[in-house]
């Protein structure tokens, strides 16, 4: 019976580990994060010209753990909603679906997440790649915008 308990509690254990590591399950989302665009890239491009921002454009596809983790830690977390979308466009496209293929292809994407920071002329200003948790991801919104 001991045995038991010990078995299904490390089973129990593992699978919030591995659902908190993968973004799996959670809904973090507390409408304190990041707003992304909701029209098309052309569209983005015009409001970023119009209220003098640069895009930030997040290249990720569903299957890729990274992505998964910033959407679940990072893009949801308040202080980055506050900063990113005060300072940006924030755009998201899966670069292995509609609108996304095409920008993916544009600025070379090699690797998932590809995070891109662009002009309104859709002219690359700054580019990094991988998780970055919401503190670093703020200190790179900050390296980006003091260029």
């Amino acid at each position: 019976m001991k045995k038991s308990i010990v078995i299904f509690t490390g089973i129990a254990l593992l699978s919030l580990f591995v659902a908190n590591t993968f973004g799996i399950g959670f809904n973090t989302k507390n409408g304190n994060g990041i707003a992304f665009h909701q029209g098309t890239w052309s569209e983005a491009l015009a409001s970023a010209k119009k209220e003098n921002k640069l895009i930030f454009l997040d290249i990720s596809a569903s299957w890729c753990p990274p992505c998964r983790m910033l959407k679940a830690r990072t893009f949801p977390n308040s202080e980055v909603g506050t900063f990113f979308n005060a300072n940006f466009i924030n755009v998201e496209v899966d670069g292995e679906k509609g609108e996304g293929v095409g920008l993916a292809h544009k600025y070379r994407i090699m690797g998932y997440p590809s995070l891109i920071f662009v002009n309104g002329n859709g002219e690359v200003v700054a580019q990094t790649a991988g998780y970055h948790n919401p503190k670093e991801f703020v200190e790179l919104g900050k390296k980006v915008i003091q260029r």
